[in-house]
């Protein structure tokens, strides 16, 4: 009966879901061809009118999931946020479902997260042209041998972070980015040799190519720790109401200015920032086994 039930209530769920991205996303597009015109007045008055749609877009998907789907997220932040204020966004990744985690608990808080996507992910079926929309910046990585067949490329993936944090000075913005560079999996950290208990090594690149790309603009890190105390759920699973509860960690600090540098062509910024990048995700790590610990104590105590 329970499955029964969960099947019923993710259907209705996802219905009602694709029919709200539907809805918001036809303005969203409609309002991107006026960006189009080349006046800065213009492009920024379409980009709040946008931001504020896609605002709207995630605050009806948190109506959905209260009514279908609730979920007791336990959030702990340790300095307040501001959506007027300009942040890089870092987390752990997991599962799709951190999106919308990260979408449910920062919304409002702090301006629209813009996420570093593949550029492949442009071609999903009306999410893609979205985003596109939205302004994500849409990443293609090269790999070692065609960089070895074709030099030219080098350096384009640094060129295209730049092209696209340069539209984000004109309002404030939250810049996210999934610094392993994939989801986490047991047989990906194995691969990796991680020395972290429970993430996988963070890549330094594109966070420190927007930082650069930004100067001045940002000078907030929101750091985010998610946590799924009945392990890491699929989307469905997420939607039918088998995640009772999540737990999440906010850190917020000061970007240091050694943070800021010429990531390609100066060798010993780019030791510096893995560096520090590398202690962050030590003190994340922490975070995740202190989490795990106190998760085990509260299921004693019932």
């Amino acid at each position: 009966m329970g499955s029964f039930v969960s099947r019923i209530t993710g259907s209705l769920a996802f219905l009602l879901y694709a029919l709200n991205t539907l809805f918001w996303v036809c303005p969203i597009l409609a309002i991107s061809l006026f960006k189009l015109i080349p006046i800065q007045i213009m492009r920024t008055v379409c980009t709040y009118l946008i931001d504020f749609s896609a605002s709207s877009w995630i605050s009806v998907n948190g109506i959905i999931e209260n009514i279908f789907h609730p979920i007791k997220i336990n959030v702990e932040c340790d300095n307040p946020l501001s959506p007027k204020e300009w942040y890089m966004v870092i987390a752990n990744h997991q599962s799709w479902v951190d999106i919308l985690i990260l979408q449910r608990i920062l919304n409002h808080r702090i301006p629209f997260l813009k996420f570093f996507l593949k550029q492949e992910l442009i071609f999903v079926p009306v999410l893609g042209l979205a985003w596109w929309a939205l302004d994500f910046p849409f990443m293609k990585r090269y790999s070692p041998s065609q960089l070895r067949k074709k030099p030219k490329l080098r350096g384009k993936d640094i060129e295209i972070t730049k092209k696209a944090c340069a539209k984000f000075k004109t309002k404030p913005v939250s810049v996210m980015n999934f610094v392993e560079g994939t989801r986490f999996h047991s047989s990906k950290h194995e691969k990796q040799a991680s020395p972290f208990t429970h993430l996988l090594k963070p890549k330094a690149g594109g966070m420190a190519f927007a930082l650069s790309a930004m100067g001045e603009y940002i000078h907030k890190l929101v750091d985010v720790t998610i946590y799924y105390p009945e392990g890491s759920p699929t989307y469905w699973e997420y939607i039918s109401g088998k995640v009772k509860h999540v737990n999440v960690h906010i850190s917020v600090t000061d970007i240091d200015d050694k943070m800021r540098g010429d990531y390609t062509k100066d060798r010993q910024f780019k030791i510096d920032f893995q560096a520090q990048l590398n202690t962050i995700w030590k003190q994340k790590d922490q975070q995740l086994i202190t989490m795990v610990q106190q998760e085990k104590q509260n299921k004693e105590v019932q």
